[in-house]
């Protein structure tokens, strides 16, 4: 398990250096003048150039592009994020500030992807090819097609117009203020854990399907147990290991789609920052958060690998 575990870790390390120097190249690549984003076309012009040079050097964006990733991981492993163009508190204050919401947000629309997702999918392996499981194919279906940002606007749209409800915008926290925080979160998690629970859905009700035809559940059947014991004792625990796979690469994804899901919600979390930043061009916001994200991706996927090795034996053979 100590190998394997070594081994995933490394893994893991050389895909964030991979991903930084991704990220790195992407953000310098990008069309435009970062002054300009800073200044405006009208500041911009008024610039001369050695002002404009004095600009660039203190932003650090007049070194040479190897010594700028350079410098930038450095002050990565210094805890040091850089600062907004156009706002005063630096990048890691924004990630202390809006980090907790979006990762209660992922963590809420994880638990109801499984509160929803997995009775749909018992319930399909149960009755496979019946009208309950035609149905519930059906809206699994619809799920997965509808974009999450088109859904958070019809719902807070239908909030707004037949309550007068709003959630509010506050930096109230989870133990501070419980109930202001979950009136924050509820509709992002709601609708990014409605998308999860359409895949976690067709994942379960393929694996249980698969696994009801063993031979070990057969004989199970051949016992007398009736069906819904088979399914929760022998069926259910040995078809979860691909769900506990996919909610970690889910739960990945629940970072990107927070973007515009926080955006239609306007839901002050890290999605919400994100979007703000790529609006205005705000360079280091963004290289910033893009890394964090794949971080965190890395992280989340490490840390399912290790649990899927532990839970099956048989993975870190392989």
């Amino acid at each position: 398990m100590t190998a394997y575990i070594l081994r995933r870790l490394a893994y893991g390390a050389l895909t964030v250096i991979g991903v930084s120097i991704v990220v790195f190249i992407i953000m310098r690549i990008l069309p435009g003048d970062p002054l300009v984003a800073v200044f405006g076309p009208d500041g911009f012009t008024r610039l001369t150039e050695e002002q404009r040079a004095h600009y660039m050097a203190e932003l650090g964006l007049s070194d040479p592009l190897p010594q700028q990733y350079l410098n930038w991981m450095a002050d990565i492993l210094r805890g040091e994020f850089g600062r907004s163009f156009f706002r005063s508190e630096s990048v890691a204050e924004m990630i202390l500030r809006r980090g907790p919401l979006t990762a209660q947000i992922a963590i809420l629309s994880v638990l109801l992807s499984w509160i929803v997702g997995l009775p749909v999918a018992i319930i399909s392996a149960l009755r496979p090819n019946s009208l309950a499981d035609h149905i519930l194919r059906f809206f699994s279906i619809l799920f997965l097609a509808v974009p999450g940002f088109w859904l958070g606007m019809l719902i807070v749209l239908g909030l707004l117009f037949a309550f007068g409800y709003r959630a509010p915008l506050t930096g109230a926290s989870l133990f501070s203020d419980p109930w202001t925080t979950l009136q924050m979160i509820i509709g992002p998690a709601l609708v990014l854990g409605l998308g999860q629970a359409a895949y976690i859905a067709r994942m379960a009700r393929s694996s249980l399907l698969e696994v009801v035809r063993e031979d070990y559940v057969r004989t199970a059947r051949a016992k007398g147990l009736n069906a819904r014991a088979v399914m929760r004792l022998h069926a259910l625990p040995n078809a979860l290991l691909p769900v506990v796979t996919l909610s970690g690469i889910l739960l990945g994804f629940v970072l990107a789609g927070s973007i515009p899901v926080e955006r239609a919600f306007g839901t002050p979390g890290l999605g919400y920052a994100m979007f703000t930043a790529v609006s205005e061009r705000d360079v280091f916001v963004m290289q910033n958060l893009v890394f964090l994200y794949a971080v965190v991706f890395v992280a989340l996927n490490l840390m399912i690998d290790i649990l899927i090795a532990w839970l099956d034996p048989r993975i870190r053979l392989r």
